[in-house]
């Protein structure tokens, strides 16, 4: 009797759950019952109260609980079903903890439906697009997809919605398993974003040249501007331009603090040294001519004049850099086109950039201008990174010369092959540098099997702020 009891009390604390989630997204009007209800299971449970608040993105519950991220990824994905051919003892005690762990799943799952389907009414700011995208962005991962890769109409071949057990349970008992309406949730997403943006009146706005003016460029506002782009024409166009220029601009002022040209090549002495004014070592010369002073007259005789040297000593670099632009990388391919576009500028290196999705492109002949690239992108889809490898191997003639940077998240359609590529390139003698994330923030999720591989290699993945990629390039610049 005490077992069933527990049991109910765990099914009435998951339909609290899941009224308040029903409540919610179908009457604006909040249930003062079912709110008092539903903090009173979240805290009894010992998840965070702002599970319930509508304004918490997953994103700052995540920051605050970290150990929260994994519980979201894969949450609503279909699972293998249970082994029931083993020992029945304590069952009861098995069903106990399944049912009590169905009540923590609601309240995640009710988090994340909540959060992307209960999108609100009025004017949108790109504050709140970004958090939109973002929690959209975990509801993806719950399904077991990519963020990003439902709203680009590409689920991955054979992830989430392949293997779902007929009763559609898919092993999670009652947890809602919506892998099997992937085909509808993808468009569903994208027609929630479109009508955000248009909430946002963001083609208006950039057709009024003084309204244009006022918008402060952020990473949210750039992307939806790189997206929409091939809708935009006349003014509306120009002024889009100008903020993405604006953009690039700013942020390129901020990375060439950290990349300075004096880093690159050693002084080479096997030059002569310009004899010039300007190099005069006036120390040096002092110091070699004190044998010829006079103290009768207070004078030195300067016998020879000695000079700085400043020839530079540099061996040709190849640098490659290969960026995902798929939907969840699109903070790292400003970023990086930015970055290669001021490492091209530096002496002697050779800069080679490459972006890809499902697609590859090849973006060198425009890498000294970032502004141009980032126009000729296209964020969002799926991610095929052996398209971007077969333009890359074909450019690294000097192995030990080159340098290759791969950005992205490794979640990948063809795993085994791209990475078998990729440690080729790294036993021919050219450095590989694998990296997650190249952000602001350093924030950013990166496959598991690629990470545990990439460290056997001993590339270890580099996710992080930009910094750390910064001193990376120019430690083998040097």
């Amino acid at each position: 009797m005490a077992q069933t009891s527990e049991a109910d009390a765990h099914d009435n604390r998951r339909q609290v759950l899941y009224w308040r989630l029903l409540a919610r997204l179908f009457d604006h009007e909040e249930q003062a019952t079912l709110e008092s209800s539903s903090l009173a299971v979240v805290e009894d449970i010992g998840l965070p109260s702002a599970l319930l608040d509508p304004q918490a993105s997953v994103d700052s519950i995540v920051q605050r609980h970290p150990e929260l991220a994994a519980e979201f990824d894969g949450l609503m994905a279909p699972e293998p079903e249970p082994d029931t051919n083993g020992d029945t003892n304590g069952d009861g005690d098995a069903a106990g903890r399944d049912r009590a762990a169905e009540v923590r799943r609601a309240a995640l799952v009710s988090k994340v439906l909540l959060n992307v389907f209960a999108s609100g009414s009025g004017t949108v700011t790109a504050g709140q697009l970004a958090r939109w995208q973002s929690d959209a962005g975990w509801l993806e991962r719950a399904l077991g997809c990519r963020p990003g890769e439902l709203r680009g109409g590409r689920a991955a071949g054979g992830g989430a919605g392949a293997g779902v057990s007929p009763t559609g349970t898919g092993g999670r008992g009652t947890t809602p398993d919506l892998s099997r309406l992937i085909p509808a949730i993808g468009p569903e997403l994208g027609a929630i974003e479109a009508e955000l943006v248009k909430r946002m009146h963001l083609r208006e706005v950039l057709a009024d040249p003084k309204l244009a003016a006022q918008l402060t460029p952020s990473m949210s506002l750039i992307e939806q501007l790189l997206r929409d782009k091939n809708n935009l024409s006349g003014v509306a166009l120009a002024n889009a331009k100008a903020l993405i220029r604006r953009f690039v601009d700013e942020v390129a002022e901020v990375l060439r603090t950290q990349v300075e040209k004096s880093a690159v090549g050693a002084l080479d002495r096997s030059v002569p040294p310009k004899r010039v004014f300007r190099n005069l070592d006036l120390d040096r010369t002092i110091w070699k001519n004190l044998t010829n002073w006079s103290p009768e007259e207070e004078r030195l005789y300067v016998d020879r004049l000695y000079y700085r040297h400043t020839a530079r000593k540099t061996t040709p670099q190849r640098l490659i850099v290969v960026v995902d632009q798929s939907g969840s990388m699109v903070d790292s391919m400003v970023n990086c086109t930015i970055l290669a576009s001021i490492f091209a500028g530096l002496p002697k290196v050779d800069v080679h950039l490459i972006a890809y999705d499902t697609q590859a492109l090849d973006l060198t002949p425009w890498v000294h201008d970032p502004f141009e690239t980032l126009l000729r992108t296209n964020l969002g889809g799926g991610t095929d990174g052996t398209v971007a490898m077969a333009l890359a191997q074909p450019k690294i003639a000097e192995p030990r010369n080159t340098v290759v940077v791969w950005i992205s998240d490794f979640y990948e359609w063809r795993t085994e092959p791209l990475f078998e590529s990729m440690a080729a390139i790294h036993r021919s003698g050219a450095k590989f540098i694998p990296v997650g994330s190249v952000t602001s923030s350093g924030r950013g999720s990166v496959n598991p099997w690629f990470r545990e591989r990439f460290k056997d290699l001993g590339t270890p993945v580099l996710s992080g702020h930009i910094r750390k990629l910064v001193h990376e390039l120019k430690t083998f610049l040097a």
